[in-house]
């Protein structure tokens, strides 16, 4: 029988992805970067440059290490003249640590080192293999970091964005509602539309972002000179939780009437439940809903409208 592959086991893709990394980085060399310093030791002086006084209680439970032997790493570092330790005045039992000059030098040397290396290993790629490792490492520190979600930030969007807009609609909508390409192909359309005839003094596009990956979108274009049209409304599971829709119907809100739009129109399915409760939220009136046959479903089309 043939040994199943990374894609069928995650386990097995994420314990080969380690092995890759850490001996890519180097990081199972005895001492990091031909510094004297073991890993854990290097992360333990990086805490200590990066923080103001912190206790050895508080970067032991940041980095996870075990109390007896963060208390071998700091003696070490105090007895090679890294370090100075003083009481905490909150807590004479606690120790407060700081970097001395020479602490400070082994620090900014590690520190060059690392720049370097890292350097040189970007430097083979080109600048969208490099936007892409980025953002890919962004996703990995997002989904296996804290539950805590970076905030979304609203930009223009950049080369590529479009190609996003039209795979994560085709995707999600497939995925959670059926649909099926024809309605991929709508959004291509849209996309296609809005960069070949943009009109920057009354039309915008919302990339929402995270950490560097997008997980939203909005379109606001010209339907007439009184009348702009709310199109393409995502946001990706991933931009959950932050009142992302909102934001962004907001910001669409907003742009209509600094460009003297009488009127917003948005086409959306009764099925939409999450996106109707926004737009009838932010003050669009359902004006007419009617029966179709799209994107190989039966459903229910609704034009909504905002008088500005």
């Amino acid at each position: 029988m043939s040994q199943p592959s990374c894609n069928d086991d995650p386990i097995s893709a994420v314990r080969a992805f380690t092995r890759f990394y850490t001996t890519r980085l180097g990081v199972l060399d005895q001492r990091l970067l031909k510094s004297p310093f073991s890993l854990s030791e290097a992360r333990v002086l990086y805490e200590l440059a990066n923080r103001e006084n912190p206790s050895a209680k508080a970067i032991g439970t940041e980095l996870g290490l075990d109390a007896g032997y963060l208390s071998r790493i700091v003696r070490k570092f105090e007895e090679d003249g890294l370090i100075r330790r003083k009481p905490s005045p909150a807590d004479r039992r606690q120790y407060r640590l700081s970097l001395t000059a020479t602490g400070r030098q082994s620090f900014a040397k590690l520190d060059r080192r690392s720049h370097a290396e890292v350097g040189q290993m970007l430097a083979k790629l080109s600048d969208s293999d490099r936007q892409r490792l980025t953002a890919a490492m962004a996703t990995i520190k997002r989904l296996l970091g804290s539950s805590t979600a970076s905030p979304a930030i609203l930009r223009e969007p950049r080369p590529g964005d479009m190609g996003w807009v039209v795979q994560s609609h085709g995707a999600f909508y497939a995925s959670e509602y059926g649909w099926d390409a024809s309605f991929e192909a709508l959004v291509a359309e849209i996309a296609a539309k809005f960069l070949h005839s943009f009109d920057a003094s009354r039309e915008r596009c919302w990339i929402a972002d995270i950490d560097g990956m997008q997980v939203g979108s909005v379109f606001l274009v010209r339907e007439s000179d009184e009348v702009a049209k709310l199109r393409l409304l995502l946001v990706d599971p991933a931009g959950r939780g932050q009142g992302l829709g909102r934001r962004l119907v907001g910001e669409c809100i907003a742009f209509a009437r600094a460009c003297g739009y009488r009127k917003i129109t948005l086409w959306t399915q009764s099925i939409l439940l999450a996106a109707r409760n926004i737009y009838r939220d932010s003050g669009f009136v359902l004006v007419k809903a009617e029966p179709h046959r799209s994107f190989g479903q039966s459903l229910t089309g609704e034009t909504w409208e905002m008088k500005l």
